[in-house]
């Protein structure tokens, strides 16, 4: 077992288990009709905020496992993982001014990042898993990135889905836990 593989087996699965523990949070803090602070609200973001800067160690995990034999190979990897940190970097940005206010109100997430941020996280994670996939001898399995593209979906298309996209991303993620590499 090779310490690159640690740095990422555990990360993998408990940052999608926690934004799947926020988003039930995110539900039950709605059952009221509102969603706004107090104590769901709170918690949901305190395991979101985690589980986004294990996101970030993932992707950073991913960079580390993928082969690369090209300049070219190296520069889409690199491109994949700062895309996946910058977009988790806004992630923590909104969470973090959804706890807090006041922070918010004085530094909130420039309008253009709000889209730009999700979509540069999701683009770099699902880069790195596709070269995972396409390396020889392959690394992960190709439902892997896959299952990990529909959670993202359903994340899109409703929020309250949250949890069953946070299932979808966790067993698209169990492979890299389990790898080999």
């Amino acid at each position: 077992m090779t310490s690159r593989r640690l740095g990422v087996k555990t990360p993998a699965l408990i940052a999608p288990l926690l934004v799947g523990l926020y988003g039930l949070l995110r539900l039950v803090d709605g059952l009221d009709g509102e969603h706004g602070p107090g104590l769901a609200w709170n918690l949901g973001h305190a395991l979101f905020l985690v589980g986004f800067v294990l996101f970030g160690v993932v992707t950073v995990g991913l960079r580390r496992l993928v082969p690369v034999t090209t300049g070219r190979g190296r520069l889409l990897a690199n491109t994949a993982t700062a895309a996946g940190l910058f977009g988790a970097a806004c992630f923590l940005w909104v969470i973090l001014g959804d706890l807090f206010a006041d922070l918010d109100g004085a530094a909130p997430l420039p309008e253009p990042l709000e889209s730009v941020g999700p979509l540069a996280f999701q683009l770099g994670l699902l880069t790195l898993l596709v070269m995972l996939v396409a390396a020889e001898p392959r690394l992960l399995p190709a439902w892997s990135p896959l299952l990990v593209l529909l959670g993202f979906v359903l994340f899109a298309a409703d929020l309250d889905l949250l949890p069953i996209g946070a299932l979808l991303l966790m067993a698209g993620l169990a492979p890299v836990a389990r790898a080999r590499i």
